[in-house]
């Protein structure tokens, strides 16, 4: 197995850098439903793409984690229950190792629902989200140039659906202390 990288990691980047900017301006409730919207629609299916393709048996512990993260949003379920179902993806990513796009996948969408506790962790949907689909894209051995042109690319797309989401002039935006 080669040596991959498990997430991004230049901060500075201009396709974090703006992701980030944006980020900044909204509540946690409008970044929570945009990662966990983002992570049902382009990063659950790709999960469960690849353990087919790696004739695994379902996990369902990263669409439980995004299940508990809307019941909690909607009031239905507290934070500790929905900790609970979080954990559980981090767990998932772990055991998948072997795998880049479903562990950076599961990564993401762990990220993703751990937004409902803080803020910062939805930039986890692009620092393991976009690289989990620039490593479907183009191979787990693509060249890592290559790589980070292509989750750059998928950053942009999650820039747009946060800005067709985002709540002009916010009153309450979150206090973000980036420690990436």
């Amino acid at each position: 197995m080669a040596n991959r990288r498990k997430m991004l990691s230049d901060m500075d980047a201009p396709y974090i850098q703006s992701l980030m900017r944006l980020i900044e301006t909204q509540s946690k409730t409008t970044l929570a439903r945009w990662a966990v919207d983002y992570a049902y629609e382009f990063l659950l299916p790709l999960f469960n793409y690849c353990l087919e393709d790696l004739e695994r048996a379902a996990d369902s512990r990263p669409y439980e984690a995004l299940v508990a993260a809307n019941s909690w949003l909607d009031g239905q379920i507290k934070l500790p229950e929905a900790k609970k179902a979080i954990l559980k993806c981090h767990e998932t990513a772990r055991e998948n190792e072997d795998s880049a796009v479903a562990q950076a996948a599961a990564r993401a969408i762990g990220q993703c629902a751990s937004t409902i506790h803080s803020a910062r962790h939805c930039i986890g949907l692009a620092l393991y989200g976009a690289l989990a689909i620039a490593y479907d894209q183009l191979g787990e051995d693509a060249k890592w140039k290559d790589l980070e042109r292509a989750a750059a690319a998928e950053c942009e797309k999650m820039r747009i659906a946060l800005e067709k989401i985002a709540v002009r002039d916010e009153p309450k935006p979150a206090k973000i202390t980036w420690h990436c």
